[in-house]
C-alpha cells in the first residue's frame, strides 16, 4: 500500500505538489493521471527517495523508502527506462543491480523470460528498441519481486502485442495482491486496466477513487443521433430541458433525455432515425473535462 499525506514539494517560490494525499490499495492496478507539469513525476520520485518533500510524507506499507532495509525487495520501479549503461548486455545490467540485493543469478534469467528478452539477454542495452528498453525497465522493477510497483508510462514505445503483454501482466500481479501504481497518457490503456484512479492538476489532488465512480460523477449519459431529419428532431426537442450539440448536418450529441424519449418523439412526427446510441463518457473524455482549468500548458488554435 502507498500512503501520502499532506505531500508538498516546493522548488523556491514553485509548488510542484501541494498537501496531496491518497492512497494506492493493494490488489489493484490505480492509474495516476494529470495533465503536463501536474508533479506526477515529482511525486513518484518522492515516493522513491529522489526528492526529499517540503512537507508532509509519502510512505510505503507504512515506512518512508529510505527506511527500507532492502527496498529492491520491497519496491520495484521505472521511473526512466533509459537509466541503464548503454555499454551493458540486458544480462549483466539485471545481474549488477541483483548483486545489490543478493538475489540470486537465477531470477534474472526468470525476469528476462517473463518480460521476453531472453533471446536478446547478452546484447548491448545501448542498441535496443524504446519498446526493448520499457521491457528492460520493467525486468528491472520485477527483480526483487517486489510487493508494490511504481512505474512511469510502461506502455511507452511498446508494440500492440507489447501492450497487450503488459497489460496482462500488470493485472496478473494485481491479481496476486500486488500494489501497483502507474502513470500513462494513454486513456484507452488505462481505461482496460485501471480499477482506481488519482488525478492531479497544478499540484494538487482533484480526484481519488474508482474508474466507475469518476465516469458516473463525471456528467450524465450522452445519446448520440444520426438522422437526415437532425434539425427537425433538434427543434422538437427543444423546450425539454436537454443539451444539443451537432457535430455534422445529420449528427446530434444530447445530454438531458434518454435515447427512449428521444425515439417517442421522432416516431410521433415522423422523424428518420440511422442511429440511436446511449454512452457515458470516456476515460479520455472526462479527464479532459475535469482537468481543463488545470492545465500547466496550453495550446490554442491558430488564428484564422
Amino acid at each position: 500500500m502507498i500512503v501520502a499525506e499532506h505531500l508538498t514539494k516546493k522548488y523556491g517560490e514553485h509548488t510542484a505538489v501541494n498537501d496531496l494525499s491518497f492512497t494506492v490499495r493493494p490488489g489493484l492496478v490505480t492509474g495516476f493521471l494529470g495533465p503536463n507539469g501536474a508533479g506526477k513525476s515529482t511525486t513518484m520520485r518522492m515516493l522513491v527517495g529522489l526528492d526529499i518533500p517540503t512537507g508532509g510524507l509519502i510512505t510505503v506499507n507504512g515506512k518512508e523508502y529510505r527506511d527500507l532495509p532492502d527496498p529492491l525487495r520491497h519496491v520495484g520501479v521505472m521511473l526512466d527506462a533509459k537509466a541503464v549503461h548503454p555499454g551493458r548486455s540486458a544480462y549483466h545490467h539485471l545481474l549488477a543491480v541483483a548483486q545489490t540485493h543478493r538475489l540470486p543469478r537465477s531470477r534474472v534469467q526468470e525476469v528476462l523470460e517473463m518480460v521476453g528478452l531472453a533471446s536478446v539477454a547478452r546484447k548491448r542495452a545501448g542498441g535496443f528498441s524504446l519498446g526493448m528498453g520499457q521491457r528492460l525497465g520493467v525486468a528491472t522493477a520485477l527483480l526483487g519481486d517486489p510487493e508494490v510497483l511504481v512505474l512511469d508510462e510502461p506502455v511507452n514505445g511498446l508494440d500492440p502485442d507489447g501492450v497487450l503483454w503488459i497489460r496482462r501482466l500488470l493485472s496478473s500481479l494485481a491479481a496476486e495482491g500486488r500494489t501497483v501504481f502507474l502513470s500513462s497518457h494513454l486513456m484507452s490503456e488505462l481505461s482496460l486496466i485501471a480499477e482506481d484512479l488519482v488525478i492531479i492538476g497544478q499540484g494538487k489532488l482533484l480526484m481519488a477513487g474508482s474508474v466507475e465512480e469518476f465516469l458516473g460523477e463525471a456528467g450524465p449519459r450522452r445519446v448520440q443521433v444520426v438522422s437526415p431529419d437532425a434539425g427537425a428532431l433538434a427543434e422538437r426537442l427543444q423546450g425539454r430541458g436537454c443539451t444539443i450539440t451537432s457535430t455534422d448536418r445529420t449528427t446530434l450529441e444530447i445530454q438531458g433525455v434518454d435515447a427512449a424519449e428521444i425515439g417517442s418523439v421522432a416516431a410521433e412526427h415522423g422523424l428518420v432515425l440511422y442511429e440511436l446510441s446511449s454512452r457515458s463518457l470516456s476515460l479520455e473524455e472526462a479527464f479532459m473535462e475535469l482537468t481543463q482549468t488545470a492545465v500547466e500548458y496550453s495550446t490554442q488554435e491558430p488564428a484564422r
